[in-house]
């Protein structure tokens, strides 16, 4: 019995659920290492996305001759310079409208109330509008959710003052040596990996380099010509706070899915203020932006690389929420790639000639 392939198996799942249980018992003893993982995983995570985004000039740099490390200095010399450009030209308009936006905030519900008071004398509209003591009390206790959203983020002040110093002090360190020694990582994970697997590991790698680098570079390309042509038809129609609008939106866009939702309501709530056709309007123009994204830029960045059925997509958005959060939905796709590439791999070494055999 003790020679069966079924024995031994049996045998390895009973001492990995022990070796787990017995794990759980002394959990206190993980507790640093994963207060240190959650600190450190943000940062990280961000100094990845740029890496993917500046890795190509980094590379162009080198094969002219020049020494990566100096190669990375250029580019956060380069970076300067265009923060710099964006606070001189770009900033001023901003804070105008951020600072209009903040000064009209009492005013907005009002504004509301009076939108809509104006949609109940229109017959057309009044049968679909509730009557002003349900609206009342609609208006009233959305304020204090509001309110009560506000006060409890107050009290998370501190740590995420503390949080956002850790992301500045860290990312352009953890960044730095990403681009100067990243093309060593692959060697120093393929050392682990058995000699006869190497080959078959440094497919794996390249391929996921390969694949997150055109998911994260395609995705940039993608939200900012969508916050163009957002940008323009927000212009024409004269919908007010409109730069401010579009970078909000152009943030909300890394959220797949749900993120172009979230990102239309500030919008529509803003052009219903103003007038119930500026929303309307709002709407058409965010409604062609984004097929125009979807039909016509999407096919050409992405191609048939990257396809993950939306019903995929939203598990992966829902679970990585309740797990992580906002950082577990912005990495619930990048993650999945990563884990298919390799699951693929692994499926394809050891298992498809048995089934095939079978």
């Amino acid at each position: 019995m003790l020679e069966s392939k079924y024995f031994r198996t049996c045998f390895g799942i009973m001492a990995l659920l022990l070796i787990l249980y017995l794990g759980s018992k002394v959990s206190f003893l993980f507790r640093p290492v994963v207060s240190i993982v959650k600190m450190l995983i943000f940062p990280t995570a961000i100094a990845g996305f740029f890496y993917y985004l500046l890795r190509p000039i980094v590379d162009y740099l080198e094969r002219q001759k020049i020494k990566r490390a100096l190669a990375v200095l250029m580019i956060y010399f380069v970076f300067g310079g265009i923060c710099a450009i964006f606070i001189t030209v770009v900033w001023p308009t901003l804070r105008e409208q951020i600072d209009l936006f903040i000064e009209h905030a009492p005013f907005l519900v009002q504004d509301v109330q009076h939108q809509i008071s104006q949609l109940q004398q229109n017959p057309a509209w009044s049968r679909f509008i509730p009557t002003e003591s349900e609206l009342a009390t609609t208006i009233t206790d959305s304020i204090n959710r509001m309110m009560t959203w506000i006060s409890n983020s107050i009290t998370h002040l501190i740590s995420l003052v503390s949080s956002v110093m850790i992301i500045i002090a860290t990312v352009p360190i953890f960044l730095y040596y990403m681009l100067k020694e990243g093309n060593k990582l692959p060697d120093r994970l393929l050392a682990v990996i058995p000699k006869r697997y190497r080959n078959d590991g440094q497919e794996v790698l390249d391929d996921i380099d390969h694949a997150l680098s055109n998911f994260i570079i395609g995705k940039v390309i993608l939200n900012l010509i969508l916050s163009v042509l957002m940008y323009i038809g927000f212009l024409i129609i004269g919908l007010p706070y409109s730069l401010l609008l579009v970078v909000v939106s152009f943030f909300l866009n890394f959220i797949p899915y749900v993120g172009a939702f979230l990102a239309s309501i500030p919008v529509v709530i803003v052009g219903f203020i103003e007038s119930p056709t500026i929303a309307l309007w709002s709407v058409v123009v965010i409604v062609i932006a984004q097929q125009i994204q979807d039909n016509i830029l999407t096919p050409v960045i992405y191609g048939r690389q990257l396809e993950i059925h939306p019903l995929t997509t939203i598990v992966l958005i829902l679970v990585g929420g309740d797990f992580f959060g906002l950082l577990g939905v912005l990495l619930a796709i990048p993650v999945y790639i990563m884990i298919k590439i390799v699951v693929v791999r692994l499926y394809e070494l050891f298992l498809a000639r048995r089934i095939e055999r079978l």
